[in-house]
């Protein structure tokens, strides 16, 4: 049951989600690949709603050029661990949320056992080596992974769920090309949260999620849109995955 204190913190929360659904988001685990642009207001507001454990990958130091985006680190970061930095914010904003915090790059040898602990994977990466191996990672665990992307103005996002929908494979079949981009830092905010509403609605099984679906956020002229997707009964990834505990 839920503390008179805890009743209070997620008030508003509750009246949306219900008791039940808060409960869920106390006892969920989420691993979020990432602690920069996309991970900083992941992180932020999973710790707000009360996710239960925030795990954290990220083996990078912050940089002058990342705080015009990565909310998480401040000036006085500049040459700390990113994890560290996060793991001190993120206490701060929510005491009660337990904070895991791993320094290490998700390459094909740690991928699947990095997430094996947790219910849901948040993609907040920049490159997409590192997401393939994310999907593949789900896959194998039956984890939902929740995609999201930026450039720019422009952000994309979609949900993935093992076994029933169109994987991150599926969808780009080939690496799309990458490399330094622009970026201003609402547009990672604008589609963090979209993600995090995302993670929220699947733990309280609330609303209609963003699966077979890609969503484009557009900045510069303040619009939404989306192209329905499917998965690929070829897919290298996701072919001989078994349905998933979505249904």
């Amino acid at each position: 049951m839920l503390t008179r204190e805890r009743r209070e913190r997620y008030d508003r929360q509750i009246l949306l989600l219900g008791e039940d659904g808060q409960e869920r988001i106390r006892d969920a685990s989420v691993f979020i690949a990432g602690a920069g642009g996309l991970g900083s207001p992941s992180a932020i507001y999973l710790a707000a709603a009360g996710i239960g454990r925030i795990t954290i990958a990220d083996f990078d130091t912050v940089d002058q050029s990342n705080l015009n985006r990565q909310i998480l680190h401040w000036d006085g970061d500049v040459a700390r661990m990113k994890i560290d930095s996060a793991r001190e914010k993120l206490a701060k904003i929510n005491p009660d949320v337990e904070i895991d915090v791993i320094s290490e790059k998700i390459d094909e040898d740690n991928a699947s056992e990095l997430v094996g602990g947790s219910d849901l994977i948040v993609d907040a990466m920049d490159n997409f080596r590192a997401r393939y191996l994310l999907n593949k990672a789900a896959i194998a665990r039956n984890i939902p992974l929740f995609h999201g992307a930026v450039h720019g103005f422009v952000g994309q996002v979609t949900t993935v769920i093992p076994g029933e929908t169109a994987c991150l494979r599926c969808i780009f079949p080939n690496d799309p090309p990458e490399g330094v981009f622009p970026i201003i830092g609402a547009t990672c905010g604008v589609v963090a949260s979209i993600q995090m509403t995302e993670v929220l609605k699947y733990i309280s099984r609330t609303g209609t999620l963003a699966v077979n679906r890609l969503l484009f956020w557009n900045g510069a002229d303040t619009t939404m849109s989306e192209i329905p997707v499917e998965r690929d009964p070829g897919c290298a990834d996701c072919k001989d995955a078994g349905v998933n505990r979505y249904e």
